[in-house]
């Protein structure tokens, strides 16, 4: 058993003062007391760790490299997509694996404790499979097993080039798979999971509506008993508008209309929604999976978080392309952007909490369901993801409640992170990855092979 001691800590019910927490062998949380002496680790402000429920790890190496515009003058999510494609042809299973742990390390340094891995580099760069047909999903669970964060993987299904069935380009074909191969990789992509901790998971992604046949959808869910299914969902003008042709409805509306909607599905952006749409998606109990650096960094536009919480949607958060790996920069990205859009303060915030608190808590909960982890919250029986951050900082320094959050949303940064437990694994001690030189080491030499490819 472990015992970890805060100053401060955000309960189930609210703020506490000098709370001790038991945890299992197993990474459970066994009891949670208040007003209690100093024992065990002792940390400042103890919270709840949340998920990273949107991540494609390998785009890691491209961050600051697709700034400049193309030779037409022009540069847009597409564009970028298209230098995506050309960085994927240099990808080897070995690059893959190194850059997974490298991005995992900093997740867990930036007070994340679980990843989800939205998982379509499959194949070989001719598409061709390689002779084990999961042998990128075990390197990504490999990478998981040096850095030791919560993994759920989610390996894709991603058939076509667009709503029209076009095939796959050569910058798509390490992704395609037609749906037989791709329930064969599923089960495989379970045994990789089997040197992991009881606490990863595996889920199931069809990529987006212009990427898998409409009637492939619902197969894919039925995959898997149980667990997450997420899927990328109106992220672009030109993707809904795609859809809208295709299929004479908009993308959210199609999706509402023909899948299982529910706490299962995670739809990561939907930064095109009209209102009707948000309130309808919102009340499937359905969560969405936003990722405001990315989102920014691409131009795809704002989430309609103020009518989304309005609505009692579960959301959550993901770093996508991981150009910044930041829990407190997504964080004040999500409430900033409705700030700009609304000429308006303090957006997000509800039910008497302030902003940085609602918005905690909120993708707290979200991206334990989205993850599939019971998770999320600092009370007995829940997995022990938590993080701490120094309460004696600058920037926390004399303050209480609420006001924790907002200083450290708004006014502070990932260096407030001291410790972080994954499932009870203690992985960052005083700010660092206990394996941070070999993990750097070996992406150091990866990034020095590919960073030539752009």
């Amino acid at each position: 058993m472990t015992v970890i001691w805060a100053k401060k800590a955000l309960l189930s019910d609210g703020w506490s003062d000098a709370v001790r927490v038991e945890t299992s062998p197993e990474g459970t949380i066994l009891s949670v007391r208040s007003g209690h002496p100093p024992e065990g680790t002792r940390t400042g402000l103890l919270l709840s760790s949340p998920a990273n429920v949107h991540s494609h790890a390998f785009q890691r190496t491209m961050a600051g490299l697709t700034e400049g515009r193309g030779p037409d003058g022009k540069d847009n999510f597409w564009t970028w997509r298209k230098l995506m494609f050309r960085f994927l042809e240099r990808l080897a299973p070995r690059h893959i694996e190194d850059i997974a742990a490298f991005v995992q390390m900093e997740m867990l340094e930036a007070g994340y404790a679980a990843s989800v891995e939205f998982h379509y580099l499959h194949h070989q760069p001719d598409g061709t499979p390689y002779e084990n047909l999961a042998e990128t999903s075990e390197r990504i669970a490999a990478a998981a097993t040096t850095s030791g964060i919560g993994l759920t993987l989610l390996p894709v299904l991603y058939q076509y080039g667009g709503c029209d069935k076009r095939p796959l380009d050569r910058g798509q074909v390490r992704f395609g798979n037609t749906f037989d191969r791709f329930a064969r990789l599923v089960e495989k992509a379970q045994g990789a999971l089997g040197s992991l901790p009881a606490d990863c998971r595996l889920g199931v992604a069809p990529h987006s509506l212009r990427a898998v046949a409409d009637n492939d959808i619902a197969r894919v869910e039925q995959l898997l008993p149980s667990g997450p299914v997420h899927m990328h969902l109106a992220e672009q003008q030109e993707e809904v508008d795609e859809v809208l042709e295709r299929y004479g409805t908009r993308p959210v509306t199609w999706f509402l209309d023909n899948c299982n909607a529910g706490p299962r599905w995670c739809l990561i952006h939907c930064t095109r929604m009209e209102k009707t749409e948000t309130i309808r998606l919102a009340g499937s109990g359905a969560v969405a999976g936003v990722c405001p650096s990315t989102e920014a960094n691409l131009g795809d536009g704002i989430f309609q978080a103020d009518t989304w919480l309005e609505h009692d949607g579960p959301i959550a958060i993901g770093s996508d392309s991981n150009i910044r790996i930041s829990l407190a920069e997504e964080l004040r990205a999500l409430e900033y952007s409705q700030r700009l859009r609304d000429h308006a303060r303090a957006v997000l915030s509800r039910s008497g909490h302030s902003t940085g608190r609602t918005v905690f808590e909120a993708i707290s909960k979200g991206g334990a369901t989205a993850a599939g982890r019971n998770s999320g919250r600092i009370e007995e029986g829940a997995l022990a993801d938590l993080f701490a951050l120094d309460i004696d900082s600058i920037c926390l320094a004399g303050l209480e409640g609420d006001t924790l959050l907002d200083s450290y949303v708004f006014a502070g940064d990932d260096g407030l992170v001291t410790d972080v437990w994954s499932a009870g694994r203690h992985l960052v001690r005083e700010g660092r990855h206990v394996g941070r030189d070999k993990i750097l080491e070996k992406y150091r030499r990866t990034m020095s092979e590919l960073r030539d490819a752009l």
